[in-house]
């Protein structure tokens, strides 16, 4: 146990020690393991969990980025908070050359700094 933060906030603790609250690392991890299966660098079919925006019959202005996904439309209620789904709209907001890293820690890296930018 660490003294001194038994007075303070959730968020006060987690500034003075710096460290990220759980929902922001439940979502970088999100984006990260998004990055590692549409990369190729997880052993994994990313057409299992996820629809390319440019395999669709129109042209959109999602379809142009070859990494953008498609939301898909869930029949049941509770498939909406599944992985798969959640992600789709915070992956697509990524700009395009974090996306295009190479590697997965030049990922993280770039998108923990797109993150404290917001």
């Amino acid at each position: 146990m660490i003294s001194g933060l038994t007075s303070k906030s959730y968020e006060e603790k987690l500034k003075e020690l710096g460290i990220l609250s759980l929902e922001e690392r439940r979502h970088q991890l999100d984006m990260l393991q998004t990055f590692k299966i549409l990369k190729g660098k997880d052993r994994v079919n990313p057409k299992s969990w996820f629809v390319m925006a440019s395999e669709g019959d129109r042209v959109t202005r999602l379809s142009i980025d070859p990494l953008k996904i498609r939301q898909q439309n869930p029949r049941l209620d509770i498939r909406r908070n599944f992985y798969s789904q959640r992600v789709v709209y915070a992956w697509n907001s990524v700009p395009k050359d974090i996306k295009n890293s190479v590697t997965v820690p030049s990922f993280k890296s770039a998108y923990r700094r797109h993150r404290e930018k917001c």
